[in-house]
């Protein structure tokens, strides 16, 4: 299998000004048909609700970093790295299948390239979040994405979470994700995000490099 990666210009002027370590955290999203009417509309919502959470806190506001991939028919990257101040939360909207294994594939790729630009600038940083959330199934390659997900998980390059919507085939979820999935319950996203913003802020307060506790979701999922 022959990889396809695109180069991305994340940025690098606001080191200089803001030389805070940074916690990544990439969230790849599902933007597929079937998440049509109140999915799309509660993943909306619940984005927002992400940033608002983030927001309170103004150490999070320096070290957090947050980018989107999207996939709905095509890889769609919404947003690069950026600390929360320059985060706008996109309006996303359903169309086309689910390339869910060139995602992933697209996303773990922007890790490294982010991480790189870290150690060019004398940046230090937390290991990085991948949050997958997705209604369905991958319509393209997947096997070889799993065993980079595998890969990453082994040498702490980054922590892989899945969540899978009503729908969602969570047999796959569990060959491609280390750790057990999350099924989210209902249409529960602000929940789910207020809690992924929540384990953000405490990481963020921490040391790079130091096990941080993170409390287990409660009343949004279950495993």
């Amino acid at each position: 299998m022959t990889d396809s990666f695109e180069q991305i210009s994340f940025g690098t002027d606001s080191f200089a000004d803001n030389p805070e370590p940074r916690c990544p955290c990439l969230l790849l999203l599902d933007t597929s048909y079937s998440m049509q009417g109140n999915p799309i509309q509660a993943l909306n919502e619940g984005l927002m609700a992400y940033k608002d959470e983030l927001s309170e806190d103004s150490l999070a506001m320096k070290r957090v970093e947050t980018a989107i991939v999207t996939f709905g028919g095509s890889v769609q990257i919404d947003t690069t790295f950026c600390t929360v101040q320059d985060f706008q939360a996109p309006s996303l909207e359903p169309q086309g299948n689910t390339p869910m294994g060139a995602t992933i594939t697209q996303g773990l790729e922007m890790i490294r390239q982010r991480k790189e630009e870290y150690r060019q600038n004398g940046i230090s940083f937390y290991r990085p979040w991948v949050f997958l959330i997705t209604d369905g199934a991958p319509t393209d390659e997947w096997k070889h994405t799993a065993s980079l997900v595998k890969e990453g998980e082994d040498s702490k390059s980054f922590a892989f979470f899945a969540v899978g919507v009503e729908g969602a085939n969570m047999e796959i979820l569990k060959q491609i994700s280390v750790r057990e999935p999350l099924k989210l319950e209902g249409l529960k996203f602000q929940e789910l995000f207020v809690w992924l913003s929540n384990s953000m802020k405490a990481v963020s307060q921490s040391v790079p490099g130091d096990t941080v506790n993170i409390t287990s979701p409660e009343g949004w999922a279950e495993i």
